[in-house]
């Protein structure tokens, strides 16, 4: 059985995997002259989250869901004071909890990161509901 040479394909020259420290060729000499972009302006990627960016956000957003409730229950007992029925009041107190929460839900998301969570598509949103009940609450508690 007899080969034909000009069927057996040469070996690579480098094999691709080389020990650490090994010699390997050497790079490419680079013109000095030729301007080198670093990172295109328009292909800007939006940065992963790292899992201690969003539990500090976590925390701080529970954080203020405690300190709402508390404010929660101050307008709600500054309003029975001023004459308006429990009923109302109450109404108004959790309208004004939930607008709050639904601010703070976006100033923490775009602060965790902005790349990512700071769109009209997750912001507007939130900030569109939190206004509506903290408009409501005023309203409500007018009564």
């Amino acid at each position: 059985m007899q080969t034909d040479q000009a069927t057996i394909p040469a070996p690579a020259a480098d094999p691709g995997f080389k020990l650490p420290g090994a010699p390997g060729p050497a790079p490419a000499p680079v013109a000095t002259n030729t301007p080198i972009e670093v990172a295109p302006a328009a292909a800007q990627v939006a940065s992963d989250t790292s899992t201690r960016d969003l539990a500090i956000g976590g925390t701080v957003f529970v954080v203020l869901l405690v300190i709402y409730f508390f404010v929660r229950n101050a307008y709600v007992h500054h309003l029975v004071v001023r004459r308006v029925a429990p009923s109302t009041a109450g109404s108004a107190g959790w309208l004004l909890f939930v607008g709050l929460c639904f601010i703070s839900a976006a100033a923490v998301l775009a602060l965790i990161n902005a790349s990512r969570y700071l769109t009209f598509a997750v912001t507007g949103p939130l900030v569109a509901v939190g206004l509506a009940a903290l408009a409501a609450t005023l309203f409500i508690g007018r009564r």
